[in-house]
């Protein structure tokens, strides 16, 4: 930490600093006496712009910015499934052990136990030549979940060095790699970056349905395995609880639930519901399955930015190892917001509504990162991204909404007129569509029934012409 700045500006999340040079963009940095989590977003000679990840009250003016060296990363490895974390991967539950009711400042970017004990089997042998992505060892991390503990990308070598299968923590070293007498200790976790996609084979073609157990989204509209959807709705149409019945019943292998800016009563609900909740397929708690991002509307704006990043990283970690993930973003206008309220701070021209113009690329970027791959372990995996949007009052030609909409392959819109008359889920089969339909035909004609889409287009009619003959009751009477 010798590299220090001094701070100069300070606007709520952003702080900004002189003396950065040596400094890198999206740096992790420590920022002031309480050692605050935040990340360099801009340089220009010697001044640096920050965002902070904590509450920057009580900030003043002098105080030092350290430099870490390394970019804002997660830690990937056993203990991730079941919890609950924040924005930026900190354990809630084990912040409240710790006899705090909110997250303190300066605690630091503590994420998964390393005192906790795995049983690991060790799957390679002295001699072993392992490449980037290769299982070396698995731990039954949960009773659905088997942890499959891999060699890090840009890591390959010949294995000189093994333990025995037993039990140890994070912190041990398994196995150590020998590439050209450059040696690599392999621990149970790997750290990576969290604005940075996990590197990949290819992509694969989408054709496998997820099935969500909602039969209007299953037959209707339905969603592929590797696809996008996005689920906008105004307020109280039942966004959450779609988003809530989606991770209790769809048939992905793990579900990443990212609350981001919405009530925090509703995280609350899903942190009591989920445990008590058993897994149709095998009648284990649904918690076995899910990880859990809580970002509430009165957490720090820049870490609320920063979650839809964290739950993202964390799916494609569990689809490295070949697992089928399905992320839901609860709700993406929130995370907008947030770049809107950090875009003003940063003083940036804005576009459309005040959101910044790179608004559309952002949501792209993230939403690009679902599909159905091809792993570098050989394996294949897949992850579903369904994204609540939020729009203010409920109107659908709002930016957020309009640019999700261009992107996904499936929108399910909800309709307060059908929620008002307690029609749930509220999705509106009119203004609703799916792209999926043409590339599933085979798969329900293999799996369902050789009619099925013929049946679908007939019942898709029925309900056009019954639009069509409640207009006319409207003009004429019943």
């Amino acid at each position: 930490m010798t590299r220090q700045g001094n701070i100069i500006y300070i606007n709520g999340p952003v702080v900004r600093a002189d003396h950065m040079e040596g400094f890198m963009v999206r740096e992790m940095v420590m920022v002031g006496e309480k050692k605050l989590i935040g990340e360099v977003i801009s340089l220009e000679n010697d001044l640096g712009t920050i965002q902070v990840y904590e509450e920057t009250s009580g900030l003043r003016m002098g105080e030092k910015v350290y430099g870490t060296g390394t970019p804002l990363s997660l830690k990937l490895g056993p203990g991730i499934i079941g919890n609950i974390f924040d924005g930026i991967e900190r354990p809630l539950s084990k912040i409240y052990d710790s006899g705090f009711k909110f997250i303190p400042e300066g605690i630091g970017l503590i994420s998964l136990d390393e005192k906790k004990s795995w049983d690991v089997e060790i799957l390679v042998k002295l001699g072993d030549i392992l490449k980037s992505g290769e299982v070396f060892a698995k731990i039954q991390e949960t009773t659905m979940i088997v942890h499959r503990v891999m060699v890090p990308p840009g890591i390959k070598g010949k294995v000189v060095s093994t333990v025995k299968s037993g039990s140890y923590t994070l912190q041990d070293t398994l196995v150590v790699l020998d590439e050209n007498g450059k040696k690599y200790e392999l621990k149970m976790y790997q750290e990576w970056p969290v604005r940075q996609p996990r590197p990949i084979v290819q992509r694969m073609p989408i054709e496998e349905l997820l099935v969500t157990g909602q039969r209007v989204i299953d037959t209707f509209f339905p969603l592929a395995k590797g696809g996008t959807a996005a689920i906008p709705g105004g307020f109280g149409t039942g966004k959450t609880v779609t988003q809530h019945q989606l991770a209790k019943w769809s048939d992905a292998d793990i579900i990443v639930y990212i609350g981001c800016g919405e009530r925090g009563n509703e995280m609350t609900e899903v942190l009591e519901d989920f445990p008590k909740l058993k897994d149709p397929n095998t009648d284990n708690p649904l918690m076995d399955r899910t990880v859990l991002i809580a970002n509430t509307s009165n957490m720090p704006v820049a870490a609320r930015e920063a979650s839809i990043y964290t739950g993202i990283t964390i799916a494609e970690y569990f689809r490295d190892m070949g697992y089928n993930v399905a992320v839901m973003a609860d709700s993406t206008s929130r995370w907008a917001e947030a770049l809107r309220e950090i875009s003003g701070r940063l003083e940036e021209m804005p576009a459309e509504e005040g959101y910044p113009a790179y608004l559309a690329s952002r949501l792209a970027a993230f939403y690009e990162r679902a599909g159905y791959i091809k792993n570098l372990n050989g394996t294949e995996g897949s992850i579903t991204i369904i994204g609540a949007v939020s729009p203010a009052g409920g109107d659908f030609s709002e930016p957020v909404t309009k640019s999700t909409k261009r992107i996904v392959g499936a929108f399910l819109a909800l309709d307060r007129e059908l929620a008002h008359a307690r029609h749930f889920p509220s999705i509106n089969w009119l203004s609703s569509y799916s792209s999926y339909i043409p590339i599933l035909k085979d798969w329900f004609k293999e799996n369902v029934a050789p009619d099925m889409m013929t049946l679908r287009s007939k019942m898709m009619r029925i309900l056009q012409e019954e639009n069509k003959l409640m207009d006319i009751v409207k003009l004429v009477g019943e």
